[in-house]
């Protein structure tokens, strides 16, 4: 079966400093897959390589196998590729089912119509309102996003992603800065996200991140040093010598 993602030799960097050193991994289809590392260890680098917001220096990324490394973001995402940030990106002066209608909006023939009301697309408002309800926010889908609390937000960039129907799901940080009621909310909503759907996560709660993994990969200075089960990287001294810290 053809790997969902698969990474060979992947390098990048910022004025002759490693972000990403070689880096190469391969993701199954329907896989669950963490990333882990301390601070700098370019978890995020990683993503932005793969979604292509950077170019890397060298290496290979291909999604569904088709190198995709020579491609723009818009033509990576048409291929089934939808992301979050760690900085959480949207539209603050737009309601919420705004910002889930403007990220379906870049993969449909209409980005071409910037002139066409988004009233008249009743169809992207109600598949809207569809994906705000998976995400509990659909109450609230036409409130302003900036008097969104931080939890809804984070819900909300989860529901852009979603609402592109991605093949691909990469997750940065998604539990960062919730409470603990936010969290569980947010982890019930990952676990329901169907199996056609491959999801990479970076993610620091390190007890809710290894509960929802089946493999994980430790990243330390650009650099795969452990990578398995859940149950092999816990127990991989090298795992407790650079992020576990025992």
């Amino acid at each position: 079966m053809t790997a969902a993602l698969s990474i060979a030799d992947l390098r990048k960097s910022f004025g002759g400093l490693p972000a990403t050193d070689g880096v190469s991994m391969e993701i199954a289809a329907g896989e669950r897959r963490l990333i882990i590392g301390p601070n700098g260890a370019g978890k995020t680098t990683l993503f932005n390589l793969i979604s292509g917001d950077l170019r890397a220096d060298s290496g290979s990324v291909r999604l569904f196998g088709e190198e995709v490394g020579h491609l723009r973001p818009d033509q990576r995402a048409q291929r089934g590729l939808a992301r979050t940030y760690q900085i959480i990106t949207l539209f603050p002066r737009n309601t919420i089912a705004e910002n889930v209608i403007l990220a379906m909006l870049g993969l449909t023939p209409s980005r071409w119509q910037p002139l066409l009301p988004l009233a008249r697309r009743r169809d992207l408002r109600e598949r809207a309102r569809e994906v705000l309800a998976r995400v509990g926010l659909e109450a609230v889908a036409d409130r302003p996003l900036a008097a969104a609390s931080y939890g809804e937000k984070r819900r909300a960039e989860i529901a852009m992603a979603l609402a592109q129907d991605p093949r691909l799901l990469l997750l940065d940080e998604p539990l960062a800065g919730l409470s603990m009621e936010e969290r569980k909310s947010v982890q019930a909503l990952l676990e329901a996200i169907p199996r056609d759907v491959t999801i990479v996560m970076i993610e620091h709660d390190t007890d809710a991140a290894l509960a929802f993994a089946e493999r994980i990969t430790v990243l330390h200075y650009g650099t795969v040093i452990v990578e398995g089960t859940r149950a092999e990287v816990v127990a991989h001294p090298r795992t407790r010598e650079v992020y576990l810290g025992a």
